[in-house]
């Protein structure tokens, strides 16, 4: 079964070119910007400091009510911005009335490719849930790219967003991200694979606690990048060298 999996994964999904995805193996990417020490994940003082340190940089985005693409993590303001609404509820202008600790607002994509300006490469995760309308975001996240230089990619976990990515804008280097605990969406082999082929991915972000793993090795092998989080200790960075290409990495996962 598993080898039919595998002969199945090499069919549904193409070997992505090299000079398109090369790059992605060559950095660190600080998970949600380099946050610590005062600084907010996803904010633009973790946006900055990573690009001080010369890492790459793995944000989050969703959308507010009026379709802008923001950079944040939760559904929900509580335990950032501690406010109980929901991002999704909100305008853009009603997320930046609202600040972190340090005194910043949360920013949109537009303000985070500012703030990198092609110094660093940038992979932007699209968030998503059971019933959301990913392609609104899609379409957003494209207007925002236009005319961006810097090398970046766009992942997430649902396969929708690849798939819209590898119709619509196919030069943008897209992902699929993956893991197989309980709060993954992945968690039997088979839905792993249709996964993988619903997407057809430039390349892989895995749980590093699932590696090694038999799926990870063939992709690698059939030439996709495999990036892995989230890298929080020296010994999850030695697994990630071991088993993958580059690490999303934060505090003492970090080199």
């Amino acid at each position: 079964m598993r080898s039919l999996l595998s002969r199945l994964d090499r069919f549904f999904v193409a070997s992505p070119d090299p000079a398109r995805v090369g790059w992605l193996r060559e950095w660190t990417y600080a998970h949600r910007g380099l946050h610590g020490e005062g600084r907010v994940e996803n904010s633009p003082a973790a946006f900055r400091a990573a690009v001080e340190e010369g890492l790459g940089i793995e944000c989050d985005l969703q959308r507010s009510l009026d379709d802008w693409p923001m950079v944040f993590h939760d559904w929900d303001f509580a335990r950032l911005l501690g406010s109980t609404d929901q991002g999704e509820r909100r305008t853009r202008a009603q997320w930046q009335a609202l600040h972190y600790a340090d005194g910043e607002a949360p920013i949109d994509l537009a303000a985070l490719l500012e703030i990198v300006a092609g110094r660093v490469p940038l992979l932007i995760e699209v968030k998503s849930k059971p019933r959301y309308d990913v392609t609104r975001t899609c379409r957003r996240v494209v207007d925002a790219l236009e005319g961006y230089a810097g090398p970046h990619a766009v992942m997430s976990f649902d396969p929708r967003v690849s798939r819209w990515f590898k119709q619509h804008s196919p030069m943008t280097v897209r992902g699929l991200v993956m893991r197989e605990d309980s709060k993954g969406h992945t968690q039997s082999e088979i839905s792993r694979h249709l996964a993988l082929w619903a997407a057809q991915p430039d390349f892989l972000a895995y749980h590093v606690h699932a590696l090694p793993n038999r799926m990870v090795t063939a992709a690698r092998t059939a030439g996709l990048p495999v990036l892995t989080w989230t890298v929080s200790s020296p010994d999850l960075r030695e697994r990630a060298r071991q088993y993958a290409d580059a690490p999303i990495a934060e505090g003492a996962g970090l080199p």
